[in-house]
């Protein structure tokens, strides 16, 4: 599948875009504490993985990773391979960190592994650059990937009829506000690991 530039303007519309977008008030946004157990598919966002692996996922992300069908991202495979490449192999824990990436990797079933087509890599583009426009956020400190690879895991729940599950509650709002048609469900980790 090609991509249409055209198109993918026509449906974006971003120069109807101004000002700066300001992130909604937690009550108007959609928190995994008020989703039920048994429900429509989740599609994962990269911290899910994480905050699962290291303790901090809230008992609902637990239960819906446990309910709910979940889909995986190759974009997101390609943020949690990236520390097979970074981490230093001399350092004490990389090799047990790298396990257990590798464990998770393995796990995912590939029937269920996405990866985005030319037309969803165009539309992430735009979208990405009208995060960095209009989040007024400071230039040239990694926020255009961050948002590239935001904007792919949004695109492709929404072409899923999926929830994205995130713990990045700033930028999957302001993506939410651009295209209300993607769904997102919330969560937040606590700042240390879940003790039981």
């Amino acid at each position: 599948m090609g991509f249409d530039l055209s198109e993918a303007l026509r449906s974006l519309k971003p120069q109807k875009y101004t000002g700066t977008l300001e992130r909604r008030a937690d009550d108007d946004l959609p928190w995994v504490a008020n989703e039920p157990a048994i429900g429509g598919p989740v599609f994962l966002d990269t911290c899910v993985y994480l905050d699962v692996l290291q303790g901090r996922a809230p008992v609902e992300v637990d239960t819906l990773l446990t309910y709910r069908r979940c889909h995986h991202s190759a974009v997101c495979l390609s943020e949690l391979t990236h520390a097979f490449g970074r981490l230093d192999p001399k350092h004490a824990s990389t090799k047990a960190v790298l396990e257990t990436i590798k464990a998770t990797v393995e796990d995912i079933p590939d029937h269920r592994l996405h990866d985005p087509d030319a037309a969803m890599w165009g539309q992430a583009g735009v979208l990405a650059g009208l995060l960095c426009r209009l989040s007024n956020l400071p230039k040239g400190q990694g926020h255009e990937r961050r948002f590239v690879n935001d904007a792919l895991v949004f695109l492709q729940a929404r072409q899923l009829g999926a929830g994205v599950l995130t713990g990045n509650v700033r930028d999957f709002d302001f993506l939410t506000q651009i295209l209300p048609t993607g769904r997102i469900i919330l969560y937040r980790a606590p700042p240390g690991p879940q003790t039981s």
